[in-house]
């Protein structure tokens, strides 16, 4: 089994440990993960606003790369990559004169795309291709003992996404509560983090982290297990300011879920990048109380 890997910008930076941890879990699976070759920026989010035909066309060299290499499927762990080349792909799809200016813009870097790539979350695959049975019987550790807050964010599971319900997803709580760990009760696992509104408007996203890492020490979890790379460095990385701006207490270790996965299947500490993280998951016992 192999799948062509777009790792986006920030898994080569402030993300590294998603792309240490997601490498390290498919190899001990026995998938092949094969790098995009001469991949670029997706162009994120925004972009796509300001200057459509340019931005798609960005974001569709991706595209059109993956398939003259013979790929269906192209796995992004980043939300926000995710989030843009299924954008890509609809908006193609729907429509023909945006369609037209991309393939004139593909054209004179000598490429074209014709549709048939699909664009593929990590956990929907290792959910729904691997399969969490064969995970399990994969595992070398149970997770038993730790209390998680399952945190999605607010883009892989948009409704055009179609892998887990929109609405309340349960991938990650299935696959992990297989593996021995405890899902908390946590109803705000599809609430945004606030992402770059933490460089624009930070008292906002202050405020919407203080209501995640708040949600899930009252519910018990010992730790926060996310899939986006913006999300795990709002709610991690902010801990102290959130701290001080609100006279919480908070040490609550947020991890990757790949992370958390690769304990249990045996990788080691320096294989998942945990030395990367700034609150390290032996602090989950004790993890943040709020006052």
């Amino acid at each position: 089994m192999e799948y062509l890997y777009y790792p986006g910008c920030s898994l080569e930076s402030s993300g590294r440990a998603y792309d240490e941890s997601l490498r390290a879990v498919f190899s001990a699976l026995g998938v092949r993960l094969k790098e995009l070759p001469d991949w670029n920026c997706c162009g994120a989010t925004i972009y796509m606003s300001v200057a459509e035909a340019a931005s798609v066309a960005i974001s569709a060299r991706n595209l059109a790369i993956a398939e003259r290499n013979g790929c269906r499927d192209v796995v992004a762990p980043c939300s926000a990559c995710y989030t843009v080349l299924l954008k890509t792909n609809r908006f193609l799809k729907e429509g023909r004169d945006l369609k037209t200016k991309v393939d004139r813009l593909l054209s004179q870097a000598g490429l074209s795309y014709n549709l048939t790539v699909n664009v593929r979350h990590p956990l929907d695959v290792l959910v729904n291709d691997i399969g969490v049975e064969v995970i399990a019987l994969s595992a070398k550790h149970s997770l038993e003992g730790i209390h998680f807050a399952p945190y999605y964010g607010c883009q892989i599971v948009r409704p055009e996404r179609g892998f887990d319900d929109s609405e309340f997803p349960v991938a990650m709580d299935r696959l992990f509560e297989r593996l021995g760990a405890k899902p908390v009760y946590f109803p705000l696992k599809t609430r945004c983090c606030g992402g770059m509104l933490m460089t624009t408007f930070p008292e906002v996203a202050l405020h919407l982290v203080d209501e995640l890492l708040g949600c899930s020490v009252e519910n018990g979890a010992s730790c926060i297990v996310t899939t986006c790379p913006m999300c795990q460095v709002n709610l991690e990385a902010y801990q102290k300011r959130v701290n001080m701006e609100f006279r919480r207490n908070y040490r609550v270790p947020v991890l990757f879920f790949t992370q958390l996965l690769g304990m249990a299947l045996g990788c080691s500490d320096a294989a998942l990048g945990l030395e990367r993280n700034f609150e390290p998951l032996a602090q989950a016992a004790g993890a943040g109380r709020r006052s």
